[in-house]
């Protein structure tokens, strides 16, 4: 079993900087220096990386990558809000770039914010980039790095052999080894688990490490923090079976809302990540 790591959104973007910041802002020759500190006053983002980073053409500047597991409509006043506070603390100018992990709904993403209040405008333009549209041999050729956990749900990236080649190169790296975890928890989405089971050091202990898995799980308490911990993990339910099965999974709340048992939700809930198909989670219930 993978021993627990450090796998977060900071400990990925280090292990290639300067590729992940000439990949994310399409600039060549761009030199990573410090990976900043991106607290501001009272705010801090998890999810927020701040490089700093040189180029011949525009000089010095700030790259602010924001990752989000799911795109979410709050993100254009968030993404001018970050990229404000970075300028104000840095005294630099800010490139700010929205990775999506998992694909929603939403059909178009937005690439900037926009708000006119009596003929006084603030705008803010930001690159976007939805994972499920980038070329997996990226990750491969560039390379990089940062991007083989999330294999899996790139273009092209779901068939066995493809998620084989990047667990190999991760485990024959010391320092990216232990990225299996996130590599696991991406798989789910597109292998069986038996599957998975075979080819990888994984089981429920090792996908509850994914700070994705989480964030799902964070989520899902969220929503219902207000009614407890039973609503907590309906909706941690519900955002798994959208993820996972779309409109099909959700087919299946009614029946789960019925359930008052605390206990038995949260065995739906492991059985909801690690099913393959919706039949195996109407045999469970």
């Amino acid at each position: 079993m993978a021993k627990p790591a450090d796998v977060s959104t900071k400990k990925l973007i280090s292990l290639a900087p300067d590729n992940w910041v000439r990949w994310v802002t399409q600039i060549p020759n761009l030199v990573a220096g410090e990976i900043l500190t991106s607290e501001f006053q009272w705010i801090s983002r998890e999810s927020d990386v701040l490089i700093r980073v040189t180029s011949p053409q525009h000089g010095d500047f700030l790259v602010l990558n924001e990752l989000q597991l799911r795109y979410q409509s709050k993100m254009p006043r968030r993404m001018r809000a970050y990229a404000a506070l970075a300028e104000e603390k840095y005294n630099l100018p800010t490139y700010p770039v929205l990775i999506n992990i998992l694909k929603t709904g939403n059909n178009e993403i937005p690439t900037s914010f926009t708000s006119n209040i009596a003929g006084l405008r603030a705008i803010q333009d930001y690159r976007v980039i939805n994972l499920w549209e980038v070329d997996v041999n990226i990750a491969f050729e560039q390379p990089l790095p940062s991007l083989l956990p999330f294999v899996p749900i790139l273009k092209g990236g779901e068939n066995e052999s493809t998620i084989r080649e990047a667990l190999q190169i991760l485990r024959a790296d010391e320092q990216l080894n232990q990225l299996e975890t996130v590599l696991a928890f991406f798989a789910t989405f597109v292998l069986e688990s038996a599957l998975i089971q075979e080819i990888m050091r994984w089981d429920m202990t090792v996908l509850r490490e994914s700070p994705w898995y989480q964030e799902i799980l964070r989520e899902g308490e969220a929503r219902g923090e207000a009614r407890g911990e039973l609503r907590g993990i309906l909706s941690s339910i519900e955002i798994n079976l959208e993820l996972k099965f779309s409109d099909n999974g959700l087919q299946l709340m009614p029946q789960i809302n019925q359930i008052n048992d605390l206990e038995r939700l949260k065995t739906i809930l492991r059985n909801v990540v690690t099913a393959n198909n919706i039949e195996e989670l109407q045999q469970v219930l």
